[in-house]
């Protein structure tokens, strides 16, 4: 049972024999439960306060970068602070803890101790002894750090320690693997929303498709019949001039249609691809491009046919944004295959931007950027796509993608 925590003097020990058997299986029970990381990063602080001689329990988990802790579970009244406490590893106590990989005991001087940072958010002036312990995971996974605190002072003797490492490393595989099932989670509502949008654009590509077909081409081959059956009248009534002037007709009308099939079939695939390759394509467009010097490098390399498409729209896009916003006065169009990845890099010299503007996930949000198409068609071919930018220092744009 745990001991009285508001007793006199000195308290040593969390919780005699039996208690520590009756919380481990708590712990066992709570973390085959399966719930979310946050209820169970709580109901775990919740449990280990009940059961123990201590006050408040912190649980702090590594986040998506690795390179810092955020509170994800509190004792009340601090469950309030769940996702708003931030420690970079190194930082603090529970950063310590969490970049060697060692628990730490201060059973007084907390605040002489120069690993401490304070917390106003967590009032640790109120709590005089803590201990701070790693979680981790076979092989040496660190998942996050486990803290408790006291406002009366307490001796953590190693057995208490070993109890808490213990409670972390159980701890530590639910709530590893709940974190693990919330980013797949994650993960396919974004695989959704792509389909979604790829649908969509492939919907909006079929409409214009049969715009341009209807609009154009059907109506300048209606008309040819028009022009090869007066001819065909003037033949019968013997008008040669006539016949002449039908067929004259007839033949523009053809190349016009001809041209706006040429077109609406390279809104598709661009045929500079099959005449020219991937970096001849690239290198016309470069050239083409108006009102800024590009400049080329690039490596004689066939990709799969998707491939190349969705790197020459890229280019295409980004060349395209450059002059409609970089203010550029040239531009630098590479690409290269090294390794089994193909990459594709477009820099200017332009005005740049704030990346912090808009998060890694959706680059498309950029000041005004028409990005998203570039995104989809580099995460269509399994690639990824990577914006460096700077106000005043010009903008890179970085494609890596499969080159098989």
């Amino acid at each position: 049972m745990a001991q009285h925590r508001h007793g006199p003097g000195l308290v040593r020990g969390l919780v005699d024999r039996d208690g520590e058997v009756a919380l481990l299986l708590d712990v066992i029970h709570l973390t085959a439960t399966g719930p979310e990381v946050e209820p169970l990063a709580a109901e775990v602080a919740r449990l280990i306060t009940d059961a123990t001689a201590t006050d408040v329990c912190f649980v702090h988990l590594l986040d998506d970068t690795e390179n810092s802790l955020t509170l994800a579970g509190a004792t009340p009244p601090f469950d309030q602070q769940v996702g708003r406490v931030h420690l970079p590893l190194g930082h603090g106590v529970s950063g310590w803890v969490a970049k060697h990989r060692t628990p730490v005991v201060l059973p007084d001087g907390k605040a002489s101790d120069p690993r401490y940072v304070p917390i106003p958010g967590l009032r640790g002036a109120d709590f005089i002894s803590m201990a701070s312990i790693p979680m981790e995971i076979d092989p040496g996974g660190l998942v996050g750090v486990l803290n408790v605190h006291t406002v009366q002072r307490r001796e953590f003797t190693s057995r208490d320690i070993e109890l808490l490492r213990v409670i972390g490393r159980l701890v530590a595989g639910a709530l590893n693997q709940a974190r693990l099932h919330r980013r797949l989670a994650a993960r396919e509502r974004m695989h959704e929303q792509f389909v979604e949008r790829v649908i969509a654009t492939q919907e909006a590509e079929h409409r214009r498709m049969a715009g341009d077909i209807h609009d154009g081409i059907s109506q300048r081959l209606i008309s040819l019949s028009y022009h090869l059956d007066a001819a065909s009248h003037a033949v019968g009534s013997g008008e040669p001039a006539e016949v002449a002037a039908q067929l004259t007709r007839a033949r523009d009308l053809l190349g016009f249609a001809l041209d706006e099939a040429r077109s609406a079939i390279g809104g598709l695939r661009p045929p500079v691809l099959d005449d020219l390759g991937l970096a001849g394509g690239l290198a016309s467009l470069a050239h083409s491009t108006p009102q800024i010097e590009t400049e080329v490098e690039l490596a004689e390399h066939r990709l799969p046919e998707h491939v190349e498409i969705a790197l020459y729209r890229i280019a295409q896009e980004c060349l395209q944004n450059i002059v409609k916003h970089a203010r550029a006065s040239s531009a630098t169009v590479r690409f290269d295959v090294e390794g089994g990845h193909a990459r594709l890099e477009v820099t200017d010299d332009g005005i740049g931007f704030d990346t912090s503007a808009t998060a890694d996930s959706d680059p498309a949000e950029v000041r005004g950027y028409g990005l998203h198409s570039m995104v989809e068609r580099a995460e269509l071919v399994g690639g990824r796509l990577q914006i460096t930018s700077q106000p005043g220092g010009g903008t890179t744009v970085t494609v890596e993608v499969p080159s098989r």
